[in-house]
Order: C-alpha cells, then sequence, then structure tokens
C-alpha cells in the first residue's frame, strides 16, 4: 500500500485515513490490526504511538473495538459504514475488473424471450460471483403462455398442478378433487389441458371424465388469471444463501440464522428493494441499519442496485453478506450486472415485443378473459394457440 501521507493532511483528516486504512486492512486479513502491522501498511510516517492515540479516540467514538486489552483494534459496523460510503463516493469512473466483467457478459447480455428464467440465471451468476445470497425484484411480463402442465397426486383429496410458462416461470396449485385420481387419471388429464391450451390432440373422453377435467381445468385456469393480472408487490426471486457459507464470518451458527431470518423475509426483502428504487440508484445497509427490516440482522449487509426498462425503474437487485467483504468490488459487481440486466430486457422486450406491467397498474379485461372458461375454439390470454 503506498503511504497515504504524500502532502500533510488535517487533523481531522488524518483519523479519518487511519480509520480507513485500519478497515481496509482488516477486509483483506480478517485478523485484528496493531499500530505497528498499520505502520507497515502505508502509515510509515506515523509512530505506533501516535497511531494508538489515534486508535483510543476511534475507539471511545464508536468506530473501533478491541478483543482483549493487549490486541489490536476491529472495525464496528460504524467503522463498515464509513468506509462503504468513502468507497461510494470514489466509484465514478471506476470500472469492474475485466475478467469478471467479461464472466457477467457472458452470462447476463443476451437476447431472449424466457424472461424469468434469464433474470433467474442473472441471479444464480451474480451469486456465484459474490459469494453472496441474491434477490431481485421483477415487474410481470405480459405475452407469458402457460405451454405446460403437470400433475401430482398428493393424497386421496389433493394434487398439485404445475403450470410452466413460456418464459420460464413456474406456478404451483393445490387442488381438492373429490375422489382420488390414479396415475393414468392425472396423465389423461394432463392431455386434457395440452389440447385446452393448444388446441391440438383432442383426446377422447367420457361426459363424466371431461366434466371432471374441465372442472379442474376453469379452477385452475381462473387462480391463473386471478394471480396474473391482481398483484401489489414485484414478483422475488432468490437463490444462493448456502453460499454465505464461504464467509467465515458466517461460520457461527448464530450469525446465519440471522441472516436466513432476514432472506427468508420477503416482506423486507421487498422493502429494501422499494427503498433502493425509489432512490435510484446504488444503496446499501449494514448492521443495525437494517433493524428496521429484521431485528438480529446486524451481523449482515445489504447492497441493492436498480435496474430500468426504457429508462423507467422497474426493479432492484439486492445482494446479502456479512460485513466483513470487499465493499469496492461488490459496489462495481452489482452495479455492472444491473446496466447489462437493463440492456439485455430493453433488446429482448423490443426482439420479442413483449410489454411489461408493474404493480399496482390497470388490470386485465376479465370479460375477455372469460372466454378461457368457456368450450371456446379461442383463448386469447395464456394459452398459446400458435405453437411454435
Amino acid at each position: 500500500m503506498k503511504s497515504l501521507f504524500l502532502k500533510k493532511p488535517s487533523k481531522d483528516e488524518r483519523e479519518k485515513l487511519i480509520l480507513i486504512g485500519l478497515v481496509e486492512l482488516y477486509l483483506k486479513t480478517g485478523k485484528p490490526v496493531g499500530s505497528h502491522t498499520l505502520k507497515e501498511h502505508g502509515f510509515e510516517a506515523l509512530s505506533p504511538a501516535t497511531l494508538r492515540n489515534y486508535f483510543a479516540k476511534l475507539e471511545e467514538a464508536g468506530f473501533l473495538k478491541q478483543q482483549h486489552s493487549s490486541g489490536g483494534r476491529i472495525p464496528t459496523n460504524l467503522a463498515y459504514k464509513t468506509y462503504a460510503e468513502t468507497i461510494f463516493s470514489s466509484l465514478q469512473g471506476k470500472e469492474l475488473e475485466e475478467k469478471e466483467k467479461i464472466l457477467l457478459e457472458k452470462h447476463l447480455l443476451k437476447e431472449t424471450r424466457e424472461i424469468h428464467a434469464y433474470l433467474q440465471k442473472g441471479a444464480e451468476c451474480l451469486s456465484d460471483l459474490s459469494q453472496g445470497a441474491v434477490f431481485l425484484s421483477a415487474p410481470r411480463f405480459d405475452q407469458d403462455f402457460v405451454f405446460d402442465v403437470k400433475f401430482v397426486g398428493i393424497d386421496s383429496h389433493r394434487v398439485l398442478c404445475i403450470l410452466i410458462s413460456d418464459f420460464g416461470t413456474v406456478h404451483t396449485e393445490v387442488l381438492f378433487v373429490e375422489k382420488k385420481l390414479s396415475s393414468f387419471d392425472l396423465k389423461r388429464l394432463e392431455k386434457f389441458f395440452y389440447w385446452k391450451l393448444t388446441g391440438l390432440d383432442k383426446p377422447s373422453f367420457q361426459e363424466e371424465e371431461a366434466k371432471v377435467a374441465l372442472k379442474i381445468y376453469n379452477e385452475v385456469m381462473l387462480r391463473r388469471i386471478v394471480t396474473y393480472s391482481n398483484f401489489s408487490s414485484s414478483d422475488l426471486i432468490k437463490t444462493g444463501f448456502s453460499k454465505m457459507l464461504h464467509y467465515p464470518d458466517f461460520h457461527d451458527a448464530a450469525s446465519l440464522a440471522n441472516g436466513l431470518s432476514l432472506f427468508e423475509n420477503d416482506v423486507a426483502l421487498r422493502a429494501l428493494l422499494s427503498q433502493c428504487e425509489q432512490k435510484q440508484d446504488l444503496s446499501f445497509w449494514i448492521g443495525e441499519e437494517l433493524t428496521n427490516f429484521s431485528l438480529h440482522a446486524n451481523s449482515c449487509t445489504v447492497i441493492a442496485m436498480p435496474y430500468q426498462i426504457h429508462q423507467t425503474t422497474v426493479g432492484a437487485i439486492g445482494l446479502l453478506c456479512p460485513n466483513r467483504i470487499p465493499y469496492k468490488r461488490l459496489f462495481l459487481l452489482i452495479k455492472t450486472a444491473s446496466e447489462l440486466i437493463s440492456r439485455s430486457l430493453n433488446q429482448s422486450l423490443y426482439k420479442f415485443k413483449i410489454s411489461y406491467r408493474i404493480p399496482n397498474a390497470s388490470q386485465l379485461d376479465f370479460q375477455q378473459q372469460a372466454l378461457l372458461l368457456s368450450e371456446q375454439e379461442s383463448y386469447p390470454l395464456l394459452e398459446n394457440k400458435q405453437p411454435e
């Protein structure tokens, strides 16, 4: 590390430089930092005694703590916050390392109709590179037809219905049935749905069997329409919590459990992403700043960045990590990922003529969608009558 005192700073500037230097060294090593160690890493102009005096002042102000009287200092969450703000203010003009940028472009820079699957894969890629848990809010995309349906028997009166859409979304419903359906019955039901969805290969059904199949079809499609068209919050994609185990800070079971409590709280995650979207810039919350969202997340950090479609913010990407992380690298990583996702979504929506809707947008015309529940040969939404 180059000496930080090429020109003589003021007393306040020197104190901040010492804090930033100590945090940076601790982030790299994970070991308490002593005065002699810090002197060897950019502070050669100061004596160990002078550095210890600064340590004492910073400890009194709540920026540092000491595990035992003869040991070095470690940063508090307040120190991490100061460090992160300093890094954030210097991001202008900085870019992610070329190797990581190429990896992100390989996974995120693509045109595809499978929008939901693309966002899921993008979250997985970001999780792999950051070694953190990723959560992402997304609008809903129109022209997303149901193209396949699977049924799984649960017990004598319940069946699991799995809807698979053209964009890669998977939606499940648990249905009540009056009598147990055999594997043969479930396969026949899948054939009935395939015919209703595509208009191809109309199966031969006896009257009673057709009534049961149509009743189930109407129930499933009505639920699908309501879920698809009425929503008060963005869809949420989550992945990669197991990556947290790579961080030494989360080898402690209590810290890991506290992180999990936040990651499993969809209301809290949506609130964090919503604040980021309102700010329309990179946002971060460290330690106690997360207590408004989760009472026990003081060992966690969340970094979030919004992304756009047609210059309108439609969602945000969040990264959950411990507090001891390479802030500069992760800031640039999530910022670059956001730019690539925005670019790819704009290209994909234009190429495949896809539109999107954000929460509280105008709802679908239910009179038009009622055609789904009839014996008509035309199904204007969710059914693709012209398979490729």
